[in-house]
């Protein structure tokens, strides 16, 4: 008893552990351009990110820019400023990265695949790829910052 006792309290501790682990993508981060933040939390058991931020030099006449290249035409005339182009990232404490989740890039309007690992408490790294095949694709590097 004495034993299953001491596997309980370790199992515990060490599920505290990941969920650490999982949460360190959590907060504000600038897009490598360093042209945008994006406020990343956790809902539901699963990461999302949501552009919070926007420099004024992207803002056309005094506006954040729209998301005028969406596949779907209703959605060309909000800003990209609150749009979440992360989503559904879940933890995998094995392989210490995020993944089965998506980005969506407003430049060109296409949603990608995606997986992302912590180099730094303040690097963040993702790849966005499509069909399936991970070492194809785009890489990006996102930097800690705050809102």
């Amino acid at each position: 008893m004495k034993k299953l006792m001491i596997l309980f309290f370790l199992g515990i501790y060490a599920m505290a552990g990941f969920a650490q682990e999982a949460d360190k993508i959590v907060g504000v981060w600038w897009n490598d351009e360093k042209t945008s933040k994006i406020e990343v939390e956790k809902k539901d058991g699963k990461y999302v990110g949501t552009i919070v931020y926007m420099i004024r030099e992207k803002y056309e006449d005094g506006q954040p820019p729209k998301d005028d290249e969406n596949p779907n035409e209703s959605l060309r005339s909000r800003s990209i400023v609150g749009i979440q182009i992360l989503s559904n990232f879940e933890y995998n404490a094995k392989d210490k990265e995020w993944k089965e989740g998506s980005i969506y890039d407003p430049k060109s309007g296409k949603t990608y695949d995606c997986y992302g690992w912590m180099e730094s408490d303040d690097l963040l790294k993702l790849k966005g790829f499509v069909a399936g095949i991970r070492w194809m694709g785009k890489s990006s590097e996102w930097y800690r910052t705050t809102l």
